[in-house]
């Protein structure tokens, strides 16, 4: 599966209280990807890393919260493409350091002619 994610716009798609409203958005020229997310609790984060021929992902993160604290960690997302053509990604997440954890989520990409809201787009743009 190829799938080019330049300029897609994604979403916690598990309803985890507090995390709906943050958004990312994905840039990718050929195998590298880049994004910036913000909402929530998240006063502003990124990543970068790679896209495999298959779609899967592998990058850095890094985010500033509300609170102060930062967090850095990795993450692979493997893809599926919903009936309706978006992408829902599964994360495998690492977070370092005094805030170190693992887990599992989902996002899932926004719809096209979803309404914008004020974090969909990082602050630069």
């Amino acid at each position: 599966m190829t799938i080019n994610y330049d300029g897609r716009r994604f979403s916690p798609a598990d309803g985890v209280a507090g995390e709906g409203s943050r958004v990312a958005v994905y840039r990718q020229a050929g195998d590298l990807l880049w994004g910036e997310f913000t909402g929530g609790r998240v006063r502003r984060g990124a990543l970068t890393g790679n896209c495999a021929p298959d779609g899967t992902l592998d990058f850095a993160y890094c985010m500033a919260f509300e609170g102060g604290e930062i967090v850095s960690g990795r993450c692979h997302s493997t893809p599926t493409v919903l009936a309706d053509g978006r992408i829902r990604l599964h994360e495998e997440w690492e977070r370092y350091g005094p805030q170190g954890s693992r887990g599992v989520s989902s996002i899932e990409e926004l719809p096209p002619d979803s309404t914008t809201s004020e974090h969909s787009k990082p602050e630069d743009e």
